[in-house]
């Protein structure tokens, strides 16, 4: 039995390696068939070193990095090449394919890069902060109260660049000797400024409903994912009453790790197809599509997971519920926006028609609402978080200037110095 257990992880690894291979060489065919970058042109580069199942990192910021470009020449780094394949098929900005180190190496010995942005925590970031003279900053890909935002590896960046003064708070409360005030940027959401998409139904007299889920989440810590536990009673629930619109966007990566929340995934959306077959005018949508923006603005009430998506959601200002998580293992900040949210129970979840009404209708809520997203995002109008964005990339590129100049400097005076003991020596 060891022996067949044996075979078979070799035959899937042998596998992952011959698919790794083909689509490195696809890359690379792509991207000789394109002109090269001109010398000295990026100045900013963006590291990702996920493949195609964490593309929603990078896709957020690309209109907002499109932006950006107009200032400031950006380039993505891309380690993977079902990465890179996204990035190549998709809106993000030029692409650099950088699978090994010394292809990264090439690269940057080209270019005037001197920030480079993060939208993660990949263990590979640690290959590209060996590289001095220019700034590493995290930019992350989403706010939220998880214990990810939390991390001691903040520190390993020069700088981060957080949504506002919840992040601030959050950040302090956590990390030992960490200076927030000198390296954390507040940029509030520039994402919000760009959201994208059209309605893919037709608008009606229908409450609409967005369950936003994420996925099960590989430790009992983040064990936040409601699919099992919420979801295919919250969703039967609001299908049946005729009255109501669902929007599901489960996170890409649901059920990879459990086979049980993959099933009840899969559920759900056998669900959905038979409510939309059995009444078309429903409308009811499965949402698994790169653009995130119509989906947020649109629902009236939204349902999420401890996640990235309760932030995205608030940043709109529009009525919304958390799910509790059923492992009492998950890690839960009552610090912040947790601390005053509306909660919904995996036994209250039988009973969502109801809740979505009481949160549509209570003043008291709505108000602690526009209270919290204030704290989370600061001033949410139109164009405001963008401003910001570029406002610290400015910052640090003058930074750079001066610490540039500072290095330059310091050389002339070694070169003088060196200059005045030969003409001792010649005296």
């Amino acid at each position: 039995m060891g022996a067949l257990s044996d075979a078979k992880k070799a035959y899937r690894l042998l596998k992952r390696a011959l698919a790794s291979r083909t689509a490195v060489q696809r890359v690379r065919r792509r991207l000789s068939e394109r002109e090269p970058y001109p010398t000295d042109h990026f100045k900013v580069a963006v590291y990702f070193a996920d493949g195609a199942v964490n593309m929603y990192q990078m896709r957020q910021w690309y209109r907002p990095l499109a932006d950006l470009a107009t200032r400031w020449p950006v380039v993505v780094l891309s380690r993977q090449a079902t990465g890179t394949e996204k990035l190549l098929d998709e809106a993000s900005p030029p692409v650099a394919f950088v699978p090994k180190i010394r292809d990264l190496e090439r690269f940057i010995a080209t270019q005037d890069i001197r920030v480079v942005l993060y939208v993660n925590q990949n263990t590979r970031n640690f290959q590209m902060f060996r590289y001095g003279r220019r700034w590493h900053v995290f930019i992350n890909h989403g706010e939220s109260d998880k214990m990810y935002m939390t991390t001691n590896q903040y520190k390993a960046y020069d700088y981060a660049l957080v949504a506002g003064q919840a992040a601030r708070d959050r950040l302090s409360r956590t990390l030992w000797d960490y200076d927030v005030d000198r390296r954390t940027i507040e940029i509030g959401r520039p994402q919000a400024d760009h959201y994208s998409g059209t309605l893919p139904y037709a608008p009606d007299d229908r409450t609409v409903v967005l369950y936003a889920p994420t996925w099960e989440g590989d430790r009992p810590s983040a064990h936040y994912g409601s699919i099992a536990t919420h979801g295919e009673t919250l969703v039967t629930r609001l299908l049946a009453t005729g009255a109501h619109r669902v929007i599901y966007r489960p996170h890409p990566r649901s059920g990879v790790i459990d086979e049980a929340y993959g099933a009840a995934h899969r559920r759900i959306l056998a669900a959905i197809s038979a409510a939309n077959a059995a009444d078309p005018s429903a409308q009811h949508i499965y949402d698994h599509g790169p653009e995130l923006g119509w989906q947020l603005t649109a629902a009236d009430v939204a349902v999420v997971d401890i996640s990235a998506m309760v932030y995205d959601r608030l940043a709109a200002g529009k009525p919304l519920m958390i799910t509790r998580p059923t492992d009492e293992r998950a890690s839960i900040d009552t610090n912040g926006y947790l601390a005053d949210c509306e909660w919904l129970t995996a036994d209250a979840a039988a009973d969502i028609v109801a809740e979505v009404e009481r949160v549509r209708g209570d003043e008291a809520a709505i108000a602690r609402l526009r209270m919290w997203v204030q704290h989370y995002f600061g001033d949410t109008t139109q164009g405001v978080a963008t401003e910001k964005f570029h406002a610290a990339i400015d910052e640090l590129m003058q930074e750079w200037e001066k610490w540039q100049a500072h290095e330059v400097g310091a050389i002339r005076e070694d070169e003088d110095d060196d200059d005045e003991e030969a003409d001792d020596e010649e005296v």
